[in-house]
């Protein structure tokens, strides 16, 4: 490798290191306050939050390392292009090649990572606060309620006492509030016993109270008092999308749903989507001497929200059924290599020729 690659290489990887890193801390942040929202809620455990914006990070390594590369590159040759630079090395007869050649060092074993992260690390991460969430989101975890507030889970299950004793499992005046289909349930018991606190089977022992039935249509509401009724709430469900994110592969190819497929594309174009983004890059980088090396980034940011959103799109429209799933996601890494090409024909002047 030459000189002039190592130069460009050095540039980018500076850039790529602070603008990755400040990007996790402002993704980890931000995760960690709505989590510790939740813990605050009695929503969740506060002893899974850290594991969880672990999780979550991992996650979003997969778009934050293109980010930051696609950045990086665009800023970085931006410098060069506003110093004169890139001027200075065409000028001593390199070719445009050279500054795409760098680029391509960087990109490639990014994004074979990046293509690694979203097959396998993705949905196992994706699995793992699955389990934490599902393990600490039952209400009936007495370890993360709270007492005097509204302790609420996915389900719309919400409890609400004056006292816990996290030692006998037993909670004192409480108000039980589930809801479900067509009617809504309320419970009032001087005191709960907790059966059951398993997020699968949940089941509580409410003693000297009394349940409300309430319709959502019709008047056909009721009262009982009891003294003593054991109740088998309804347990905590992922969605089809949640269960979905977490499937390997090889599990999504076995069905025909679309939206499987679309996921099993999703995750195969995230590492071309990053070579390419990288590359186009490169041309929008072009800028004219002392104009500024952050001029670039109306472009740049303007590009990545037509990829960002497009790819949602044609992944929506995928697992609708509306859009082919050939060539489906892949539909918008197929316009970005096309659009690629026409920007490299432009600047090896390839286009003046075929038109002379």
């Amino acid at each position: 490798m030459k000189l002039i690659e190592h130069y460009i290489m050095a540039e980018i990887r500076r850039l790529v290191m602070i603008i990755v890193g400040f990007l996790i801390f402002i993704f980890a942040s931000y995760s960690a306050q709505r989590y510790l929202t939740e813990a605050a809620n009695g929503t969740l455990a506060l002893k899974v939050v850290l594991d969880i914006v672990f999780y979550k990070v991992l996650i979003a390594l997969e778009m934050l390392l293109p980010v930051g590369l696609y950045v990086s590159v665009g800023v970085a040759l931006g410098q060069l292009y506003t110093d004169s630079e890139i001027t200075a090395i065409t000028a001593v007869g390199a070719s445009p090649i050279r500054v795409y050649k760098a680029v391509m060092f960087l990109a490639i074993p990014l994004s074979i990572v990046v293509t690694i992260m979203s097959m396998y690390a993705r949905p196992w991460a994706y699995i793992q606060i699955y389990q934490l969430e599902q393990q600490s989101q039952s209400e009936l975890d007495i370890s993360h309620l709270r007492a005097k507030m509204f302790n609420t889970n996915d389900n719309g299950r919400m409890i609400l006492a004056e006292e816990i004793n996290p030692d006998s499992n037993h909670l004192t005046d409480v108000l039980i509030y589930t809801s479900s289909g067509n009617k809504t349930n309320v419970y009032r018991a001087h005191s709960v016993d907790i059966l059951d606190p398993s997020p699968v089977t949940p089941s509580v022992m409410l003693h000297s109270g009394t349940a409300y039935t309430l319709k959502h249509q019709g008047i056909d509401d009721s009262e009982r008092i009891y003294h003593n009724l054991e109740l088998n709430l309804k347990p905590l469900n992922q969605s089809v999308d949640a269960k979905r994110k977490a499937k390997s592969v090889l599990s999504l190819l076995r069905t025909n749903d679309p939206a499987d497929h679309a996921e099993v594309q999703w995750r195969e174009s995230r590492g071309v989507n990053a070579f390419l983004m990288a590359l186009l890059a490169i041309p929008l980088s072009r800028v004219k001497p002392r104009q500024g090396r952050f001029s670039t980034l109306l472009p740049l940011t303007i590009l990545f929200t037509v990829i960002f959103y497009g790819g949602n799109i044609c992944r929506s429209l995928v697992a609708s059924g509306n859009l082919s799933v050939n060539p489906g996601v892949w539909l918008v890494p197929i316009f970005m290599f096309v659009g690629l090409m026409v920007l490299i024909a432009r600047d090896f002047l390839l286009l003046q020729k075929l038109f002379r």
